[in-house]
């Protein structure tokens, strides 16, 4: 597959509450690109499905433990999560309204139809710092993929979430002994540190291999109890 001389085609572009948000295509894939930033998009999924199973498979054998999963993206990590039946509720926050519709009604519903027709799927529209710090839910595992990373981040606000309070409010949502997996785009052994400060547990992190650069990484951390 190739898409190295194919012009993008811009197949919807919104101006949402945080600024343009587009969807092209390219080639066979489909990417977001925020603000003139590209995001992500549908060439690989690897790192994204890395970070349900690592986090499910940090948890012990509680039944049908819950995840909340930190955004829709391009949808691999909510449909590699309802693909497996030990999960139970499986809640997305996104806070872009473009991105849920384009899953809902239009190019990206090919990769999360099913999934959002699970019964076990709940999309909250939100931005995720705000939820955590206010939502009364708890969870057994929050998987987070928001911006790149804990250390590069391109949207105003997304670096609380990797800071000491954000952990904290993470933290509040965790049932005891739940997990915290953090995707990043490069390994960031400052926020190795910052897991430990904030109480994490039994941190590590997991490389992805990828085709030209750094590896994606799944930072991982247990919340005490």
């Amino acid at each position: 597959m190739s898409t190295a001389y194919e012009i993008p085609e811009v197949l919807d572009r919104r101006e949402g509450p945080y600024g343009e948000v587009v969807l092209r295509r390219h080639g066979d894939l489909l990417q977001i690109i925020a603000n003139g930033c590209f995001l992500m998009d549908t060439s690989d999924g690897r790192s994204e499905r890395r970070l349900v199973d690592a986090a499910l498979g940090a948890l012990d054998h509680r039944p049908t433990p819950r995840v909340l999963i930190g955004g829709l993206g391009v949808g691999f990590s909510l449909a590699h999560a309802a693909a497996n039946a030990r999960w139970g509720r499986i809640t997305v926050v996104e806070r872009e309204p473009a991105v849920i519709d384009w899953h809902r009604r239009g190019p990206l519903a090919e990769l999360s139809r099913t999934a959002l027709a699970d019964p076990r799927t709940e999309i909250v529209e939100a931005d995720l710092v705000t939820y955590v710090n206010e939502t009364s839910a708890t969870y057994d595992a929050l998987c987070l993929d928001i911006d790149n990373g804990p250390g590069w981040t391109v949207t105003d606000g997304n670096e609380g979430l990797y800071a000491p309070a954000g952990l904290a409010s993470c933290a509040r949502v965790l049932r005891p002994g739940g997990v915290l997996a953090v995707w990043s785009a490069e390994p960031s052994p400052e926020f190795e540190e910052t897991l430990w400060n904030a109480g994490f547990q039994r941190v590590r992190t997991e490389e992805i291999p990828v085709a030209r650069g750094v590896p994606d990484v799944v930072h991982l951390g247990v919340r005490p109890g």
